[in-house]
């Protein structure tokens, strides 16, 4: 049976199996449970099964994509999962670590990421193809215009490597943009030394006014007697991870 890509699920089927070998190879694989988002017709999947077909749980979508998988990946029957992965709950794949793969649709990126932190204490290796752009600024330095939300956010508990470029010819349909592919792993951050929410909202107030200085589009939640600190004379793409530990710290120790 064949499978047609579709646009509401943003679909763009990988059809080079060398690109694909490669970027299994970026997995390496050590969680409890393997869980590969979006397997589509199973490019991924007919690498990854040969390693791991004991733990490779696959979640997707697409109803006709779910029949494909069953019809070709009969031995993973069990472990096919027709769901949302952004409705999954990741506790439900075990008690143990986890590690997550797959050519992510574009236009829930980013949403996947906010999961994948949410549950960092039990994700402990991603790889992804993404939208380029995304992957520029999720492994984006501080000081870089791509340093942002999800660059701080993502950093604080994962090392990111930006792996390679993808070309759109090696998709039906093409994208209308490159691809690229990155890994992170868990980093040796056990906390913050912070509220960890007040974290994400200072990051993310931070940077929605991304060329005010933290002086003013933190204004509404510094207390006026720190307001004077040097910190406060930067623009948010100048902090990197341990600046935000800190300028959340001032900002808890003056409430």
């Amino acid at each position: 049976m064949d499978v047609r890509p579709k646009k509401h699920l943003g679909q763009h089927f990988l059809h080079d199996h060398n690109i694909a070998e490669k970027i299994c190879k970026q997995l390496q694989g050590k969680a409890d449970q393997i869980i590969e988002i979006g397997p589509g017709t199973g490019v991924l999947t007919q690498f990854l099964s040969k390693i791991y077909s004991d733990k490779l749980h696959l979640v997707e979508i697409d109803e006709e994509s779910v029949d494909y998988l069953h019809q070709h990946f009969p031995q993973l029957s069990s472990n096919i999962h027709h769901t949302d992965f952004l409705k999954t709950s990741l506790t439900d794949f075990g008690n143990g670590s986890l590690a997550i793969i797959g050519n992510f649709p574009y236009n829930i990126s980013s949403q996947i990421f906010f999961k994948i932190l949410e549950h960092h204490s039990i994700v402990n290796e991603v790889v992804c193809m993404i939208q380029k752009e995304v992957a520029d600024r999720i492994s984006s330095p501080p000081g870089n215009k791509s340093y942002g939300i999800l660059s701080v956010l993502l950093q604080a508990w994962y090392d990111i490597e930006y792996k390679f470029t993808v070309n759109e010819h090696v998709f039906y349909p093409p994208p209308k943009v490159k691809s690229a592919v990155i890994r992170f792993s868990r980093n040796q951050t056990a906390q913050l030394n912070c509220d960890e929410k007040r974290f994400k909202v200072i990051v993310k107030q931070a940077f929605n006014q991304r060329r005010k200085t933290l002086r003013n589009s933190l204004r509404s939640m510094i207390n006026p007697d720190i307001i004077q600190d040097k910190i406060f004379d930067k623009r948010p793409e100048q902090l990197n991870i341990q600046d935000f530990v800190q300028l959340t710290q001032l900002i808890e120790a003056a409430k």
